[in-house]
C-alpha cells in the first residue's frame, strides 16, 4: 500500500496568513516550546465575544480551545454529568475542566488534515457548539443565567458560518 509523503509542518506564519483568509485579523503571536498561540474573540451567530485560544504545534496540528465560561461555581457532580453527556452527543469536540474548573470546549485538527479550510471548520464548528448549548450553560456564563438581548448585533464571524454552513448542519439546533 503507498504511503502519502509527509506534509510538511505549517509555520505560524502559514496559519496567520491563513485567519486572515477567514477574515479574522490574528493578533500578536505567542511562542513558547516550539508551539504558538493566538489569542482570538469570534461570535458565534447567537453567542458573542466567545474567547478562543488556538495554539499551532508544527508536528502535531492545531488545537482550537475555547474559554467555554469562567470558572464554574454550581454542583460539580452536576456540572462533570452535563460535560460528559456533551461529550458522548457531540462528536470530535470535548469539553473538560481546565485547572481553575473552568469549562473548555477543545476541538483538534490534526496535522495530516491541517490547512486553511480544516482550521476554519474547526472555529466554525466550535462557535456552533456554543451556540446550540447556549441555553443549557446560561447560568455558567451568565450570572443570573440572563442571556443578554442581541438587540442590534450582528456576528462578526458571518463569513466562517456562511462559508461551511453545509458542513455545519448536523449541528442544527432542531437536529438536536
Amino acid at each position: 500500500m503507498p504511503v502519502a509523503p509527509p506534509r510538511a509542518a505549517p509555520v505560524p506564519d502559514f496559519v496567520e496568513g491563513w485567519l486572515r483568509e477567514l477574515g479574522i485579523d490574528p493578533p500578536a503571536r505567542h511562542e513558547r516550546d516550539g508551539a504558538a498561540a493566538w489569542d482570538v474573540v469570534l461570535d458565534g451567530l447567537r453567542r458573542f465575544d466567545v474567547k478562543v485560544t488556538i495554539i499551532l504545534e508544527p508536528d502535531t496540528g492545531v488545537v482550537v480551545w475555547v474559554h467555554y465560561a469562567p470558572p464554574i461555581g454550581d454542583s460539580r457532580i452536576r456540572s462533570y454529568r452535563k460535560l460528559l453527556r456533551w461529550n458522548d452527543e457531540i462528536p470530535f469536540a470535548k469539553f473538560a475542566l481546565a485547572s481553575d474548573d473552568r469549562p473548555i470546549l477543545t476541538a483538534e485538527v490534526p496535522l495530516a488534515i491541517l490547512d486553511r479550510e480544516e482550521l476554519g471548520f474547526g472555529l466554525a464548528r466550535t462557535l456552533a457548539i456554543c451556540d446550540l448549548l447556549l441555553e443549557e450553560s446560561a447560568g455558567w456564563i451568565w450570572v443570573g443565567g440572563r442571556i443578554p438581548a442581541a438587540g442590534d448585533r450582528v456576528s462578526r464571524n458571518l463569513s466562517l458560518f456562511s462559508r461551511f454552513a453545509e458542513r455545519l448542519a448536523p449541528l442544527a439546533p432542531e437536529r438536536r
